[in-house]
């Protein structure tokens, strides 16, 4: 059930470009949303108007050498493995909703435009790596909504306290349950079941990428920005904030 391709059996009942089609719309509502998102909250005119004050404050210049450093240092610490985040829980729960969802994304495009129609056999390895990837999105999603978010862990609300910030998380872990839930359901004689949670998973999944204008899910894209920025003040000399504690003990 776990190394099956669980698109293949739905090509008796939608073509292939159809899916294909639904996928590319998916990722299309990404860059959409997110465009209107900078437009709509005017972030890359802030972002423009804030670049053009901190390089007034510059006290040297930044080659492209010492620039293509910091950008791979951004990619290695704050994306990779998120070392922006001092609390180690959320560093992990972090970890493991980032790499879950690349993982789920990537499986999905491939097993969809890659191993769908008649005599065309999945690689097995393709769908582990699926159903892997929703299982770590599940495991650090569920960690952070109940034990991990501010309004939960130190306000004391209630994790079932439903706000516009959770829109994300929410319809991401609802989108990989069906979808796990879906794949199990095909497994039975109960074929009604499988296609409610079917139809569930399409819409959750809907739901998650044509909310990006209203959720969390651009922020995936300002935060390596904002971390690369940081990384070009400190080394300009225009950061208005005081320098790291260990480099404060180290000049002392």
């Amino acid at each position: 059930m776990f190394t099956a391709n669980p698109f293949a059996d739905l090509t008796a009942f939608f073509p292939p470009a159809l899916m294909q089609a639904y996928v590319a719309l998916m990722m299309l509502a990404v860059v959409g949303g997110t465009l209107f998102d900078v437009v709509h909250k005017r972030s890359g005119q802030y972002f423009s108007e804030y670049r053009a004050k901190t390089k007034s404050r510059a006290t040297r210049a930044v080659g492209s050498g010492e620039a293509a450093s910091m950008a791979l240092k951004t990619l290695l610490v704050e994306v990779a493995t998120a070392g922006e985040f001092c609390n180690q829980q959320r560093r992990i729960s972090h970890l493991f909703l980032f790499y879950g969802f690349i993982t789920y994304l990537l499986t999905t495009f491939v097993m969809v435009f890659c191993y769908l129609g008649e005599d065309v056999v999945t690689p097995a390895i393709v769908p582990v790596l699926w159903n892997i990837g929703a299982l770590m999105v599940l495991i650090g999603g569920t960690w952070f909504f109940f034990l991990l978010r501010v309004d939960v862990s130190h306000e004391m609300h209630s994790p079932f306290r439903l706000v516009r910030a959770d829109i994300f998380i929410v319809s991401l872990l609802a989108s990989v349950s069906f979808a796990l839930l879906w794949e199990i359901a095909k497994a039975t004689p109960y074929t009604a079941l499988a296609g409610v949670l079917l139809t569930l998973y399409i819409f959750a999944t809907t739901f998650l990428f044509f909310s990006v204008p209203w959720s969390k899910f651009a922020h995936m894209f300002y935060k390596p920005v904002m971390a690369y920025q940081r990384r070009v003040e400190e080394a300009d000399g225009s950061s208005s904030l005081p320098p790291p504690a260990d480099r404060r003990e180290e000049g002392a």
